[in-house]
This record gives C-alpha cells, structure tokens and sequence, in this order.
C-alpha cells in the first residue's frame, strides 16, 4: 500500500469534486493533484531525495493537507511538528532525525532565530504562510515554489517504506521518533473506515491539530473515501460550531474535552449541525454527563471512541455508536472491541497471556505496529518485544473481549489527548532554582480528564509560588506539559531502594475509582 494511492484514485474518478476547503480557498482534486505534483518537485529541486525527512510546523490549513501528500510523492519522509513544543524541544525532534527541510507559517515565526540558532540538521526553510515573506529573512516562498516548479512524477514509495517520523514524549526525557510506513498508516485508515468513521464523498474536519496522530487518522481515512477536507487553523469552540454549520461536515475527530466545550458553549444551540453524521474521539473516554449533553445537541450522530497509541498509527480498539446510547451504557468505560486486524493481550510480568478479568499490561500486535524508534534500537527492542507492541498502558479483557484502561505501566499523564511523561516535566521543575526535589503525577480533571500536578520540595530557605515554577517550566516544555497545579511538601515518600513512591502520592486523588488514569 501506499499513501499516495489514494490521490490517483480520486483525480481520477472525480477530478472536479473539492478536494480542500481553508477559509475563501477551494481546490478541485484535478488542482490539487497538479499542486501535490509541482510541490513534490519544488523539493527534489531544493535537494530532498528519497526517505529524506520533510518537518512542517503550522497551524491546520490546506497546506498542510497538500505538504502531507507531496513529501511522499516526492519520496521522502514527513515529520510533523507538535505545534505546542518549545523551540528547544522542536529543535531537538528537528536534529534527532537530520530534517533539513522545514515548512513554516505565520504563527510560528518568532521561533524562528532560536531555531536556526539551536537547529544543526536544518538548512532550508519554507514560509507557507499568507503573507509574502521578508527578501531578508532567507526563507523561500512556499506559493512561489510551486508556479515555479514544473510537476513531477509520483515517486511510488509505499510498503515498508518510511513514511513518517511522529515524535512523542520519552521516558528518558527526550521526544522518542516514532517510524511508521505507508502499510501502517493506509491500514490504520482501511480500519476506521471500516469502522464508519468516514464514507465515500464525506467532508471532514480537522479542527484537532494536524501534527497529532489522532487527525492524521482522519486525513487518511478521508483519502480512502475520496472525501473533502476542511481545515480550521486551531480549535475554538464557537469556530467550530461555525465550521460544523457553514460547510455541512460530515465527520470529525476530536478529544472529549473539545467536545465538552463546544457543547457547552452558550451559542451551541443556535447552530445547525444535523450534517455532521460521525464524531470519532480518543484520549481518554468521554463522561456520562458529556456525552448525554452532546447526544441532546447532536442526537443524529454516531459517536465512536478510539483507544490508541502513536506506536500503533494509532488505532487498537473501538467503541462504536450503539454502545453510546440507549440504557445499557455499561461499555461506555472501556476502550471498545479490539479494531480490523489487531490483535489484544493482557500479560503479566513475565510475559504470559492472563485470564480475562485480570490486570495486567496491554500488549497489541497489528499490521499497523511502528517499524520502531527512530536510532533507539534498545527502546524498540524492549517495545515490540516478541513481535507485540508493549503499551505500557495497565489494562484488562472482559468476557466479552472489550478492552479496560485501568492504569499506565509507564510514568505517563495523558492531558487534554496529550501524552506527556513525568519524567520530562521532572527534568524541567528540578532546574528550579529554589527546587530540591520533585515528583510529578497525573491527577483527575474535570476538564482535560488528568492534570499534570508537581510535588515539590523546596531547597532549605528557599521560596517559590505555583505560577513561578509553571512559568520557569513553560522556557523549557511546551506549555501543555507544565504543573496545572503543584504541591509543596517537607518530603516525598521514598521506597528503601531511594525511589520515589508515586502510588503513595497517587492514592488520594484516585481514592474510590476503578480506573486509576482519566
């Protein structure tokens, strides 16, 4: 399989259907195939050459749905910028895989000096923005290169082959580059459809951030199907209501906590939205309260829930819309059927499989596993041990085969549909001045479902505030990952071996829940 197989189908079979839709601008799939082709080109002419990495760093936009298309057609490798990152930790993804091709818009160019200060890899920039970059700022013209460029033919990776680099947090501290090929990415996508998650001729939007994983599912899906793409620049709710009502959408990824807020919103109610037909989500599963206020505004559409990892591009299993409705909800906790083709283990620590019922770790096999991390041979071989993708995710099987998330085996918080590592957020709170010690867990939310919340010990006489320590961390992590809220303490409870007893520090937050994660 590969990736750009999917626009030779379309230009195709229906040359003159919308292909894209961003504010004013509207392109026909026959536009859209001839801009893919000479942007493919513009970048063999700047250098890039087969499984060359490609880095893109912007906002949600038609662009960045033609940059998704093009870097395979022109044979390299995307790699997608988490847009909330610091410039530091953008640097390093950047460096990590020796990109040297980076496509940047308007809201990301202040970064722009301390990226050419701290980027090695980086040689070439590309402002695809809307306003006409500085003669002085050396940064090439994104619509100049292709009316410049003369269109070139696809280059026909697929397979195996390397299609994209998609970073996530580290155990270690350091973002870790998932690779993921064109199988795992066109397979990923054939299993949601399959699922219902797109239909031919559907327009979906991408409100989600488009360098996540989450909305990459749903560019691919939507390829399958032949659909239009709709691209908001970032989630609002009032926008997306207004998206949602102007361009009749049809389908759409979101994480709960997006769905609450655009469901509570005081103008919700005043928007036409009975086009909208599915509403996929993941992260974390969604509340009774939420989704039966959701069902009120919307009740004409199918809400599934996708529980998956960026190891697994990303899909392990779905709840579909009938177990959201009617009064047996009792399926609404857990994370669905395992999906198309994937396969589902609970194992001890030793390994074996264990009775249904048991907690254990969520071990996953699927054609659509990560052929690894990229140069962290020791962290991909500990992963895909055996041939399955360990999760790190604690878990359970019910009789029925539906999937339960009960805990995290790795020192994970998952926040607003972001993954973030304790151990990132440690790193940054220890260069604290004042800070001594620290611990960092994830708490309940009512709004983002966890919360990242730091335990603190101060060094002797020192003194620091909640806002100081988030704010010391925000030069550091991206700001999603910084303390939400923190706690100052004499001491952190220590295990005789010296290590910190998370659980301990745990157990009053999470006191009286089955699920010890949101």
């Amino acid at each position: 399989m590969q990736l750009t197989q999917a626009l030779h189908r379309a230009v195709a079979r229906q040359p003159q259907q919308v292909a894209t839709i961003c504010g004013g601008r509207r392109h026909t799939f026959a536009q859209f195939h001839d801009r893919v082709a000479r942007l493919a080109g513009a970048l063999q002419s700047l250098g890039v050459r087969a499984a060359d990495r490609v880095a893109i760093l912007s906002a949600n936009s038609d662009r960045y749905v033609e940059t998704h298309m093009a870097v395979p057609w022109a044979g390299a490798v995307i790699n997608p910028v988490n847009t909330r990152w610091s410039a530091a930790e953008i640097a390093y993804s950047l460096d990590d895989c020796d990109t040297r091709v980076l496509l940047i818009d308007d809201p990301f160019l202040p970064l722009l000096a301390e990226l050419r200060q701290r980027c090695r890899a980086l040689t070439t920039l590309v402002h695809m923005g809307d306003t006409a970059p500085d003669a002085s700022s050396g940064l090439l013209s994104y619509e100049a290169l292709i009316a410049d460029a003369a269109p070139v033919a696809d280059a026909g990776r697929g397979g195996s082959d390397l299609a994209g680099v998609f970073y996530t947090g580290g155990t270690t501290g350091f973002p870790k580059g998932v690779m993921l090929s064109h199988d795992a990415l066109c397979f990923n996508a054939l299993a949601l459809v399959a699922e219902g998650m797109a239909r031919a001729g559907d327009r979906g939007l991408h409100a989600a951030p488009m360098f996540h994983i989450a909305d990459v599912s749903l560019l691919n899906a939507l390829w399958v199907v032949g659909g239009t793409h709709v691209t908001l620049p970032a989630f609002t709710p009032l926008a997306m209501l207004q998206a949602l009502e102007r361009e009749r959408i049809q389908t759409t990824v979101m994480v709960p906590t997006m769905v609450q807020a655009m469901v509570d919103h005081p103008q919700a109610a005043e928007h036409d939205l009975s086009a909208l037909r599915s509403l996929a989500y993941g992260g974390s599963p969604i509340s009774e309260a939420v989704l039966g206020r959701a069902l009120k505004l919307m009740p004409q559409v199918d809400f599934m829930q996708v529980y998956g990892m960026t190891e697994l591009a990303p899909t392990v299993s779905v709840l579909p819309a009938a177990l959201h409705t009617g009064t047996d909800t009792g399926k609404l906790r857990s994370g669905g059927l395992p999906a198309l083709g994937v396969q589902v283990r609970i194992v001890g620590p030793d390994g074996r499989e264990l009775p249904r019922g048991q907690v254990g770790e969520i071990v996953v096999r699927s054609p659509a596993v990560m052929l690894g991390y990229w140069n962290k041979p020791d962290e991909t071989a500990r992963a895909l041990k055996g041939g399955w993708m360990h999760t790190g995710d604690g878990g359970r099987l019910d009789d029925d085969g539906f999937v339960y998330v009960v805990d995290r085996v790795k020192d994970m918080i998952i926040t607003g549909g972001e993954n973030v590592y304790s151990v990132e957020v440690e790193q940054a709170v220890a260069r604290h001045p004042a800070v001594a010690a620290c611990a960092v867990i994830g708490v309940p939310d009512a709004d983002w479902g966890e919360r990242v919340h730091a335990v603190v010990v101060l060094k002797p006489g020192e003194r620091a505030a909640a806002d100081g320590i988030r704010e010391h961390c925000k030069t550091l992590i991206g700001g999603y990952k910084c303390p939400r809220s923190v706690d100052f303490v004499a001491a952190l409870p220590m295990s005789g071996a010296g290590k910190v007893l998370k659980t301990r520090l745990r157990e009053p937050y999470w006191a009286g829940r089955e699920r010890k994660v949101a």
